[in-house]
């Protein structure tokens, strides 16, 4: 059976080294930033959800969408994406590259250890999803930070800035180069084991899906493309969707302690954010903002993880 084929994660040391990394990097610069494009009214709606207060907090998210139409136009749900593509370029580099070394290392250190390929496979892609998110974090965090803060302009008692430069000048004078860092820590402690467990669950997905299609380790069957992508792509949406269920509360705490900063005047807090959410909406509110969220999760985890494997297949070396 055509390991590669079957499975994109599946990547021999060989097809590692025969990857033309400048034509992996300029091609996945270029289909992740579409992908970003097209999620972006998503996480627009998910934010203003977790951020507003009264009645807008209780909206549903096709309501907030159309709220954002109506009073800011296509421009309002694509609020941040230009400094978040543009910004991004650097990180996504950064996480593609430290994705692909981790996951061979993993692989080539395990090679001789005493296991199922699915178990060492889940494992590999699951440490590279850990690495890479934190290494990537250090760059993302501020990004995050700046884009949200123009995400929510148009809501009440947000003040209006005249895009990113005036978001930064805004953040390093109130707060001084640590607020752009504000959730840094919450972003590490969760978004590593989420980017881990996001990996390992595609992995293993995909494997289960595999054998029940009936392509097993002696099977003499190849998938066809059309296969191939269907699988990948329903192995991207249920370890996105699974994600979503899990991560959503740390999200939405994440979220309003980077934006927020009504705070009675003291050093925004996880607790100060986290018993302000509990005062307002009780806990129900730490999925506020969960049916954007889990549809931008699961489209992401479907779109991803295609776009991620068709980059591989484009940037392999021809000989």
């Amino acid at each position: 059976m055509d390991a590669n084929r079957v499975d994109g994660c599946k990547q021999s040391s060989k097809t590692q080294l025969e990857l033309d990394k400048t034509r992996f990097h300029v091609i996945g610069a270029i289909l992740f930033t579409a992908q970003s494009g097209l999620l972006h009214p998503t996480a627009v709606v998910k934010t203003r959800m977790q951020v507003a207060e009264g009645g807008l907090a209780h909206m549903s998210g096709v309501s907030v969408f159309r709220n954002i139409l109506k009073n800011d136009g296509i421009r309002g749900i694509f609020r941040g994406f230009g400094t978040g593509a543009v910004g991004a370029l650097p990180g996504r580099v950064l996480a593609l590259t430290s994705l692909e070394v981790s996951k061979e290392m993993v692989l080539e250190s395990t090679r001789d250890v005493n296991m199922s390929e699915a178990s060492r496979l889940a494992m590999a892609n699951g440490v590279a999803g850990l690495l890479s998110n934190l290494v990537s974090c250090a760059y993302f965090v501020p990004l995050d930070v700046i884009c949200q803060r123009l995400m929510v302009q148009g809501l009440p008692g947000v003040a209006r800035t005249n895009g990113p430069f005036d978001v930064v000048r805004n953040i390093l004078r109130t707060e001084g180069f640590r607020g752009l860092y504000r959730g840094f820590g919450l972003t590490i402690v969760t978004q590593s084991p989420a980017s881990a467990l996001w990996w390992s669950a595609y992995s293993s997905a995909q494997h289960v899906i595999w054998r029940s299609l009936g392509y097993g380790v002696d099977s003499e069957k190849k998938p066809c493309e059309l296969e191939l992508v269907t699988v990948q792509a329903a192995a991207g949406t249920a370890a996105g969707a699974c994600s979503s269920i899990i991560t959503t509360p740390i999200d939405t705490i994440k979220t309003r302690l980077q934006v927020m900063d009504n705070f009675g005047g003291g050093r925004p807090s996880v607790m100060k954010t986290t018993k302000l959410l509990l005062q307002e909406d009780g806990w129900t509110g730490f999925y506020r903002g969960f049916g954007p969220r889990f549809l931008n999760m699961s489209l992401w985890g479907t779109s991803m993880i295609v776009t991620y494997e068709l980059i591989k297949r484009l940037s392999v070396k021809r000989e």
